[in-house]
């Protein structure tokens, strides 16, 4: 993305404020969706708002900047305790984060095909649209600290999903050696497939 930033500068602000919308967008859901469920936290502490400068974590945006496809915004706080049914609602509202990069690609898909934009928008557009559907599937893996980890605790036992959660700490230290050895690549590549599925419907071309 730093490239970007020296060839196209209005090409860089468009794609780096869209990204970081994105992001914004998908940690305002998980809080809306602790909101809706009866959680008052995410509330208290000033989540439950669209502005994303309330959700962003200045390293994640940081690795945003240099890497242009990755990087992660400040986990939206709930307190399961707060919630009627704990294991079915913990995972809607990780569900409702990587829901909301899909909402983003389509709406930005019926935009990309029927209104008359400049080819410079519609290359940021084609852009915006695979990078929040490489969002939401990533995000779907099933491992800590990713959404998908918590999804996942819906399909086990209250005992199993006790002792997962329990693992969580010791695998997002793993998480962070990982990325040493490509395995933001690796994730890529097991979500290249459904993203590819999924954009080919979106998009005119692909």
């Amino acid at each position: 993305m730093l490239d970007l930033l020296f060839t196209n500068p209005f090409s860089f602000i468009l794609l780096f404020g869209g990204l970081i919308i994105s992001i914004g967008l998908h940690e305002a859901a998980h809080a809306f969706m602790a909101d809706y469920l009866g959680d008052p936290t995410p509330r208290s502490m000033g989540r439950t708002t669209l502005n994303p400068i309330a959700h962003l974590d200045p390293l994640g945006t940081l690795v945003i900047l240099f890497t242009g496809f990755f990087g992660w915004g400040k986990p939206a706080p709930f307190d399961p305790y707060n919630l009627k049914n704990p294991k079915s609602d913990t995972a809607l509202i990780a569900l409702a984060g990587p829901a909301s990069n899909i909402v983003i690609a389509v709406a930005l898909a019926v935009l990309l095909r029927f209104l008359p934009l400049p080819a410079a928008v519609l290359t940021i557009l084609y852009s915006m649209i695979i990078l929040n559907i490489n969002l939401a599937l990533f995000n779907l893996i099933p491992v800590p600290p990713l959404d998908g980890s918590k999804v996942i605790s819906l399909f086990l036992s209250n005992e199993s999903a006790l002792r997962y959660q329990i693992q969580n700490n010791r695998i997002i230290l793993l998480l962070l050696i990982l990325p040493l050895f490509g395995s933001v690549s690796i994730a890529y590549l097991l979500i290249s497939p459904i993203s590819k599925l999924i954009l080919s419907l979106l998009l005119p071309y692909n």
